[in-house]
C-alpha cells in the first residue's frame, strides 16, 4: 500500500487566506482499476484563481469542498499502470495536484516529452500559463505591428511570458507594472519590457502617461482596479482589454466597484473582453510548437520560484497571492 501526503482545504478563508486554511493530512493511496494510473507527483503549481475556488460559492470551476485534497495542475512520472495507452515511466501533466501521488484515469493525463523541455516548464511556459498569454495576446485582444502594449503584474507568471510575447507579435513599445523596484527592474533587464511601473511607487495613471504619452493599444489585465481604471484612460481608439484576472480584489469581504471610466470604451470604440482558458485550448499544439523553439534557443526568458516540499504548499500560494514570486511559482514535491 502507498502512503501519500495531501493538502485539504480545512476552512474557508475571510479576506486575506491564512496558513490555518489548510490541513496537511496523510492517506492510503487506493489500488488502481482498469484503465488507471498512479502518478507520483514530482511538481505541482498554485495560481490565484485558486482562490475564488476556497470560497462556497462555484465560480467557472466548483468551489474546494471542505476536507477533501484540492487540486490543480501538476506534473509527474506514472509509477503503476493498468492502462494501454499510457506506460510506467511516461512522464503526465494533470490537474491532481495538492497530494504527493494520484490515482487518474488514463483519459484525465496528458503524456508530455520531457527532452522537449524541462518539466516545471509544462506547468509554466508550455502549460496554461503560456497559453494565456498567448490566447490574450492573439485573440482576445490581438496585438497589431507597432502598438503600445501594457501588461499588468507582468512579473508574475503569464505577464512575464506576456510582454515578451508581444515584442514577438510586433508593438513597437511594451510597459510593465509590477510591485517594487527588484521587479521594475527585472521587467526591463530580463523580460524584455522597455518601461516599467513600479505601482508602490506612485499613481499608476501618472506613471502610465510618462511611459506612454500618447495612450496605448492593448492593455492585459491581471489587476483590476485602479490599473484598469488607468488603462482605460490611456487607451487609444481601436484598443483592445483582455481581461484575465483580477488579484487585487480576490480577497475583497465587500462587493468591489466597478471603474467609474467604463464608458470610454463606447467614445474610443475600444474593447474590452473578458476569458477563461478552457476556451482555447485548441490552441495548444499551436502555443507548444513555437514556446518550446523559443525556450531552447534562448529567445523566450522564464524564471520559477520554487517551494520545496508539499508541506509548503500552503505558504507558497499565500506567497504568490502578494506577490512574492517571480515568475511561476511552483511546488516541488
Amino acid at each position: 500500500m502507498t502512503i501519500t501526503r495531501e493538502i485539504r482545504l480545512a476552512a474557508r478563508p475571510v479576506g486575506q487566506p491564512r496558513l490555518t486554511d489548510f490541513e496537511l493530512t496523510t492517506t492510503d493511496v487506493p489500488a488502481l482499476q482498469e484503465g488507471q494510473v498512479l502518478v507520483r507527483n514530482t511538481w505541482m503549481s498554485v495560481d490565484p484563481y485558486m482562490r475564488e475556488r476556497m470560497d462556497e460559492a462555484d465560480s467557472y470551476l466548483p468551489s474546494f469542498p471542505l476536507d477533501t485534497v484540492m487540486d490543480g495542475s501538476a506534473i509527474g512520472e506514472v509509477v503503476a499502470s493498468r492502462s494501454p495507452e499510457i506506460p510506467v515511466g511516461a512522464t503526465v501533466v494533470h490537474f491532481s495536484g495538492w497530494r504527493e501521488y494520484a490515482v487518474l484515469q488514463a483519459a484525465a493525463a496528458t503524456v508530455v516529452d520531457p527532452a522537449l523541455a524541462p518539466a516545471e516548464a509544462w506547468l509554466g511556459a508550455l502549460g496554461t500559463t503560456g497559453l494565456t498569454a498567448y490566447a490574450a495576446l492573439i485573440e482576445v485582444a490581438p496585438v497589431r505591428e507597432g502598438d503600445v502594449v501594457f501588461v499588468s503584474a507582468a512579473a508574475g507568471a503569464v505577464g512575464s511570458v506576456a510582454g515578451q510575447l508581444a515584442r514577438k507579435l510586433g508593438a513597437a513599445k511594451v510597459i510593465g507594472s509590477a510591485g517594487g523596484a527588484l521587479k521594475a527592474d527585472k521587467l526591463m533587464s530580463d523580460f524584455g519590457y522597455d518601461a516599467a511601473i513600479d505601482y508602490r511607487a506612485g499613481s499608476i495613471a501618472a506613471q502610465l502617461a510618462e511611459a506612454a504619452p500618447d495612450g496605448i493599444d492593448v492593455y492585459v489585465d491581471h489587476v483590476g482596479g485602479d490599473h484598469l481604471v488607468a488603462a482605460l484612460d490611456a487607451l487609444r481608439s481601436g484598443g483592445r482589454i483582455a481581461l484575465v484576472g483580477a488579484i487585487g480584489s480576490y480577497n475583497a469581504t465587500e462587493p468591489v466597484a466597478g471603474p467609474s471610466n467604463l464608458f470610454t470604451l463606447a467614445a474610443k470604440d475600444a474593447t474590452l473582453r473578458g476569458m477563461l482558458i478552457n476556451s482555447y485550448f485548441h490552441l495548444f499544439p499551436e502555443w507548444i510548437g513555437k514556446a518550446a523553439g523559443w525556450l531552447a534557443d534562448g529567445s523566450l526568458h522564464t524564471e520559477t520560484t520554487v517551494a520545496q516540499g508539499i508541506e509548503q504548499a500552503p505558504q507558497a500560494f499565500l506567497d504568490m497571492m502578494r506577490g512574492a514570486n517571480i515568475g511561476k511559482m511552483l511546488v516541488r514535491l
